[in-house]
C-alpha cells in the first residue's frame, strides 16, 4: 500500500514538480525525484508520461542518468514503441551493454521490434556463438514456443552428484531465468528428467541426479501454438516448463511471466475479433493513427453491411405484407435485437469455454441439446411477457400477438443454437471462434428473424 501510495502521490502532487525540473534542465533533481519511487516497474511508468511530455531527446537524457542497473530493468518494462525511440536515440555502446544485462527472452522481444539496420549493428558486435543463437530465436515463427522461450536455465547431466549440481547452480544461477527447476539432459542434449531445486537442497550431497530426478514431466515442442502452451501452465500451474525439438532435445524454458504476457496477448486478441477488429495492434489506443483503426474496423464493418443488405432485401420482399398490416413493423426491432442478444449470450459462453479447454468440437451435440433447452425456457418466458403486453397496452388483435411471440419462440432457438454452434464449427475447420462473435451472430440472427416473421406472419395471418 505505501507503494502504490508513493506512485500516486508522485503523478497526482508532484508531477508537475518533476515536468518543471526537466524543462529547467534539472535533470539531476528530477532524477532524485524518480528514483525515490524505488521499484523499477513504477520508474517505467513515470518515465512514459516523461516519453509522451516531452521530446525523446530530453527523456534519454533523463534515461542516462538512471544507475546502470535500474536502466536496464526500467527498460524492460517500457512498452515495445518507448524502447525503439530510446535505442535510436543512444550510442551503440550503450545498446550492447542494455542487451547483454537483460534476460535473453527480453532481449529477443526488443530485437524482434528495432529496424533492421540497428540489429544488424548490434549483432555485428555480438560474439559469434550468441549471434547465431540470436539468429535462431529471430528465426522461429511468430506465436510458436520457440518465440517466447529463453535458453537462460539450468541444465544438469545425470551422472553429476547433488554436491555437483548445487556448485552449478552457484556458479549460472545468477544468469538464469529460474533457478527453481533443473533440467537433465543426456550425452546427446535429450531431456530426460527435471529435479528441483528444493529437493536438491534437501538431498545427500554424494546423491547421483539421475537416481533423484523425476522422469515423468511435463514439457512443450517448440513448434507449439504458445495459446496451446498457455492452456498447459493454466493446466499444471508450473513455474517454467521445458521447450525440446523434434528430437527430443532441450532448448530452452518458458516461465509464467512471459505466459501472462501470452495470455494477455491472446485475450485482447479475442476481445478484438470479437467486436469486428480485424488487425490486432500491440500500440496503446491513443498511439494508433486514424488510418490504422480506419483499416482494422472497416473490412468487417463492410461485410456486415452487406448482410444488413440482404435483410434489407428481405423486407423489401414483403412490402406488400407489412403495408397492409402496419402493426407488424413495430415488432421488427424487438425480435431482431432479442435474436442478436441471446445468439451472443450463447456464443460467449462456448467462446469463453473453447478457450479455457472446458469445451472441445466432440462436444458439439452436448452443447446442441444444451442450448436447445435453454432456448425453449428463455422463449416461453420472454414470449409470454410480450404477448401480454401486445394485448394490453398495445391493443393489437389476438393474432398478432401470436404471429410475434411464435416468431420469437423459433428466432431464440434458432440464435441459441447458431451462437453455440459457429464458434464449435470455427474450432473444429481451425477458425479463432472469437470470430464467430456479437457481430457475425447479430447479422445471421437478424435475417432469420426476419424471414421467420414474415413467413409465420403470411400463413397465421392469411396475407
Amino acid at each position: 500500500m505505501e507503494l502504490e501510495k508513493t506512485f500516486e502521490e508522485l503523478f497526482d502532487e508532484q508531477r508537475e514538480k518533476m515536468m518543471e525540473l526537466i524543462e529547467g534542465k534539472n535533470y539531476k533533481a528530477a532524477r532524485d525525484m524518480l528514483l525515490e519511487i524505488g521499484n523499477e516497474a513504477d520508474i517505467a511508468e513515470a518515465m512514459e508520461y516523461i516519453i509522451d511530455d516531452f521530446e525523446i531527446d530530453k527523456a534519454v537524457i533523463l534515461f542516462r542518468m538512471l544507475p546502470k542497473d535500474i536502466s536496464v530493468e526500467v527498460f524492460a518494462y517500457l512498452p515495445t514503441d518507448d524502447q525503439v525511440d530510446i535505442i535510436n536515440k543512444i550510442t551503440d555502446k550503450e545498446i550492447q551493454f542494455i542487451l547483454d544485462e537483460m534476460y535473453f527472452d527480453d532481449m529477443i522481444d526488443v530485437l524482434e521490434e528495432l529496424p533492421a539496420n540497428i540489429v544488424s549493428r548490434i549483432l555485428e558486435k555480438t560474439p559469434r556463438e550468441e549471434r547465431k543463437l540470436i539468429n535462431t530465436f529471430l528465426n522461429y515463427p511468430d506465436d510458436c514456443a520457440g518465440s517466447i522461450m529463453t535458453p537462460d536455465y539450468i541444465s544438469l547431466h545425470e551422472s553429476m552428484t547433488v554436491a555437483q549440481a548445487l556448485q552449478k547452480i552457484k556458479r549460472e544461477g545468477v544468469d538464469s531465468e529460474t533457478v527453481y527447476t533443473c533440467y537433465v539432459k543426456d550425452a546427446g542434449r535429450r531431456l530426460i528428467g527435471i529435479v528441483s531445486l528444493r529437493k536438491l537442497v534437501v538431498a545427500d550431497e554424494d546423491a547421483i541426479i539421475g537416481d533423484i530426478m523425476h522422469d515423468d514431466y511435463v514439457y512443450v515442442n517448440v513448434t507449439d501454438d504458445q495459446e496451446e502452451v498457455a492452456e498447459a501452465f493454466k493446466k499444471y500451474d508450473y513455474l517454467a516448463m521445458p521447450v525440446v525439438d523434434k528430437e527430443h532435445r532441450i532448448v530452452g524454458i518458458i516461465t509464467v511471466d512471459d505466459i501472462i504476457d501470452v495470455i494477455e496477448e491472446e485475450t485482447t486478441e479475442d476481445f478484438e475479433l470479437m467486436a469486428g477488429i480485424m488487425d490486432s495492434s500491440d500500440k496503446e489506443y491513443l498511439d494508433m493513427s486514424v488510418m490504422h483503426h480506419v483499416k482494422s474496423r472497416l473490412p468487417w464493418l463492410i461485410l456486415l453491411s452487406v448482410s444488413l443488405m440482404i435483410t434489407g432485401a428481405i423486407i423489401s420482399r414483403f412490402e406488400a405484407m407489412l403495408s397492409s398490416v402496419i402493426a407488424l413493423v413495430s415488432y421488427l426491432p424487438l425480435l431482431m435485437g432479442t435474436g442478436g442478444n441471446t445468439g451472443s449470450q450463447a456464443a460467449t459462453l462456448i467462446i469463453r469455454g473453447i478457450t479455457v479447454g472446458d469445451l472441445e468440437p466432440r462436444d458439439a451435440l452436448r452443447v446442441l441439446w444444451k442450448e436447445f433447452r435453454i432456448s425453449l425456457v428463455i422463449g416461453l418466458v420472454i414470449s409470454a411477457i410480450n404477448f401480454v403486453k401486445i394485448l394490453v397496452l398495445d391493443r393489437e388483435s389476438v393474432m398478432i400477438a401470436t404471429v410475434v411471440c411464435l416468431s420469437m419462440m423459433v428466432v431464440i432457438a434458432f440464435a441459441k443454437i447458431v451462437g453455440g454452434m459457429l464458434p464449435m464449427l470455427a474450432k473444429k475447420i481451425g477458425i479463432d471462434p472469437a470470430l464467430m462473435a456479437t457481430p457475425m451472430i447479430s447479422s445471421i440472427t437478424d435475417m432469420a428473424s426476419v424471414l421467420t416473421y414474415f413467413l409465420l406472419a403470411s400463413i397465421l395471418l392469411g396475407i
